[in-house]
């Protein structure tokens, strides 16, 4: 792949970012809340933090596919929100522990069929 073709793809991937805070103080509420993050978990996502899940999607329209799906699902109680970066703007994101910084999460190697 020539240096075009890495810029380009660079704008092109895309990261989908699902920020929820959702109730769970009831037996009930509990369970929805564990759906849905097994929902996202299912769907390819990985969390990133407790309610902050992400998923590397090859292009804007398979991010539009998860995108939907995601809404298909949205508990009626709380609130979801989703964000969608480029692989580009992604690769800007640092992430400190403390006081060390962690390099980003690598772009995954394996092509997505679907």
């Amino acid at each position: 792949m020539s240096k075009d073709q890495t810029v380009v793809q660079a704008y092109r991937i895309m990261w989908l970012y699902v920020l929820f805070d959702l109730p769970t103080n009831t037996k009930r509420e509990r369970k929805t809340a564990a759906g849905f993050r097994k929902m996202l978990l299912k769907d390819g996502f990985s969390m990133l933090q407790y309610s902050v899940y992400i998923r590397h999607c090859p292009s804007k329209e398979n991010a539009l596919v998860h995108l939907k799906r995601v809404e298909q699902s949205i508990p009626e109680k709380g609130y979801v929100s989703v964000l969608s970066v480029t692989d580009k703007q992604f690769s800007q994101m640092r992430n400190f522990c403390g006081k060390e910084s962690d390099p980003p999460p690598k772009t995954p190697l394996q092509m997505e069929l679907f």
